[in-house]
C-alpha cells in the first residue's frame, strides 16, 4: 500500500508539475487578458493637452477630449463636449494628457514585458529581433484577444558572420544565401526586414533588391562589410557609410552605430556636423537609443550596484541569464577612460543630427543587457533633453514623429480621428521630462488604466517566465 501511495504520489508530482511547466511556457500574466469593462466613451474634462499635433501650440489649457470606443471623436473647450449617457468621465484638472509613447527599439521575449511598457504609458513598441511567437502576438494585440501596446516586429536579424555576430543571428554571406533568408521571412509573414554591421557587401545588395521585390521595409545597423585589418582607423570600412544613403532604411539605429561607421570610430565635432547634413539631406530617420550606452557607462561607474535597481526585475530572467558575462565584465571598467567621454560625444552627436533636421525617434534597447522594459523610455527622453533637444522636441520623438516614421496607424497625436492611445500625467513634461515614467492612467485600445489598473500592469510584469523565453530562444537557434 505504501509503495502504491509512492507512485500515485509520484505520479500527481509529475503532473502538477507538467502543468507549471506548460503553463510556465506558454501562458502570460493575467493583467493582459481583456476585460468585459472597458467603458463605451471617456470624458477628459478640464485638462492641460500636449496634442503633439504640427499645428498646435505646445500646450493647450482648459481643454476637453471625448473618447468613443477607443477613438478620440472630440476635441474643446472646457464644458463644451457632452458625453454619451454612462461615460466615465475624469476631472483633468491640474493634470497634463499627451498621446502614449512609442518605444521605437526593444527587444521583447515575454508576454510580461508588455505590462511594463503600459505601467509607464508607452502604448507603442517596433520589436527588433523578430522571434516566430512575436507574428500570433502582434495579432492577438491587434484583434483584442490581448491587451498591449500596439505591437511592430522586424524579421529575425540578418547578418554575416564577423565581430558583430550573435547567436540569434541569421548569417548568410552569398547573395543566394541572402535572398533566400529574406524569402523565408517574408513566407513566414514578417514584413520589415533588420540588417546588421557584418554583412557582406554581396549579401547586403541581395537583400536590398529582394526586400524592394517582395515589398519589404528594411531598418537597422548600417552594414560595414566584412572587417579587415587596419578598419577602421587606418583604412575605410569595406562599406562606407555613404553606401548606405538612399537605400530606402526607415531607420538607421544607434546614434553610436551611425557614429561609429559615419565617422570611423572618430569624435569630432566639425566631422559630426557634416556627417549629419548628409543623413538629412537622404532623408533618413535615426533611433537614438542613448540610453543603451548610457546604461553601460552607470553600471561601470557604479562597479555594478546600478544592475540592482528597482525595475531590473522585469527584464526576461533569460536575459540576465545571458548577460551575466557582460554584468561581470561591465562592473569593473573605468568609464572615465573611454566610454564616459563617448556617451558625452553620442549627446554632441544627437544635438548636432537634431540641428541638421534629421528625423530622430526616440528608442532605448529595452529587453537586453540591463535596459528595463517601459522605465527606459523616461532615461531616454532625458539624455535627449541633455542632449539639447527641448522637452517638446523630446516628447515628439516618442509620439507623432516615431507614429509617422514607424507606420503606427492614426497614433501619436491627440486629434479628432485618432485612436486613444492616450497618457494622464500628474505634472508637466514641459516642466519636468521625468513626468512621464509615472502616469495617472493610461488608455490603449478603448481601456482606460487608471492608477489602480496600472500597479496591476507593474505586478503582471514581474511575471515573466524563465521557462516560456528560454524555450522560445532555442527553438529560434534550433531553426537558424
Amino acid at each position: 500500500m505504501t509503495f502504491r501511495r509512492s507512485i500515485i504520489g509520484f505520479g500527481i508530482f509529475l503532473l502538477i508539475g507538467g502543468m507549471w511547466l506548460t503553463r510556465a511556457a506558454t501562458g502570460y500574466p493575467s493583467v493582459l487578458d481583456p476585460s468585459l469593462s472597458a467603458p463605451q466613451a471617456v470624458l477628459i474634462d478640464n485638462v492641460r493637452l500636449i496634442s503633439m499635433a504640427s499645428d498646435a501650440p505646445e500646450v493647450e489649457n482648459q481643454r476637453a477630449i471625448l473618447v468613443v470606443e477607443g477613438e478620440i471623436k472630440a476635441v474643446g473647450d472646457v464644458g463644451a463636449l457632452t458625453p454619451p449617457e454612462g461615460a466615465l468621465i475624469i476631472d483633468g484638472t491640474g493634470k497634463t494628457l499627451m498621446p502614449g509613447l512609442i518605444d521605437a527599439h526593444v527587444h521583447l521575449w515575454d508576454e510580461a514585458e508588455l505590462a511594463a511598457y503600459l505601467a509607464h504609458g508607452v502604448t507603442g513598441v517596433r520589436n527588433m529581433s523578430g522571434m516566430p511567437f512575436h507574428l500570433p502576438l502582434a495579432e492577438r494585440i491587434a484583434s483584442g484577444e490581448m491587451l498591449g501596446p500596439d505591437f511592430q516586429t522586424t524579421g529575425p536579424i540578418l547578418n554575416s558572420p564577423g565581430p558583430n555576430e550573435q547567436l540569434m543571428h541569421v548569417l548568410v554571406t552569398t547573395a543566394p544565401e541572402a535572398r533566400a533568408a529574406v524569402i523565408e521571412q517574408y513566407d513566414a509573414g514578417y514584413r520589415d526586414l533588420k540588417v546588421y554591421s557584418n554583412l557582406t557587401r554581396e549579401a547586403f545588395e541581395a537583400i536590398l533588391v529582394e526586400s524592394r521585390r517582395l515589398g519589404m521595409t528594411v531598418s537597422g545597423h548600417t552594414p560595414e562589410g566584412v572587417r579587415e585589418f587596419g578598419m577602421p582607423t587606418e583604412i575605410p570600412f569595406s562599406i562606407p557609410f555613404e553606401e548606405n544613403l538612399g537605400q530606402g532604411f526607415v531607420t538607421f539605429e544607434h546614434v553610436e552605430s551611425v557614429t561609429w561607421h559615419g565617422l570611423r570610430g572618430r569624435s569630432g565635432e566639425d566631422q559630426m556636423r557634416e556627417l549629419a547634413a548628409r543623413i538629412a539631406a537622404s532623408g533618413e530617420t535615426v533611433t537614438t537609443t542613448l540610453i543603451a550606452h548610457d546604461n553601460l557607462v552607470r553600471v561601470a561607474a557604479s562597479n555594478g550596484a546600478y544592475l540592482d535597481r528597482p525595475g531590473v526585475e522585469t527584464i526576461a530572467p533569460v536575459v540576465r541569464w545571458f548577460e551575466e558575462d557582460s554584468y561581470e565584465f561591465w562592473s569593473a571598467q573605468d568609464p572615465a577612460s573611454y566610454e564616459g567621454p563617448r556617451g558625452e560625444f553620442y549627446l554632441t552627436a544627437t544635438r548636432l543630427l537634431h540641428e541638421a533636421g534629421v528625423p530622430l525617434i526616440a528608442g532605448t534597447d529595452a529587453g537586453v543587457f540591463t535596459n528595463i522594459p517601459g522605465s527606459s523610455m523616461t532615461r531616454e527622453l532625458e539624455l535627449l533633453v541633455r542632449a539639447g533637444l527641448s522637452p517638446h522636441e523630446a516628447l515628439a520623438s516618442a509620439t507623432r514623429i516615431s507614429a509617422d516614421a514607424l507606420g503606427f496607424h492614426k497614433t501619436g497625436v491627440v486629434a479628432s480621428g485618432y485612436r486613444a492611445n492616450l497618457i494622464l500625467l500628474s505634472d508637466d513634461p514641459l516642466n519636468d521630462i521625468s513626468a512621464v515614467e509615472t502616469p495617472l492612467a493610461v488608455m490603449i485600445g478603448g481601456y482606460w488604466l487608471d492608477e489602480a489598473g496600472l500597479a496591476e500592469m507593474q505586478s503582471g510584469a514581474r511575471e515573466s517566465s524563465f521557462v516560456r523565453s528560454a524555450r522560445r530562444a532555442i527553438a529560434m537557434w534550433l531553426d537558424l
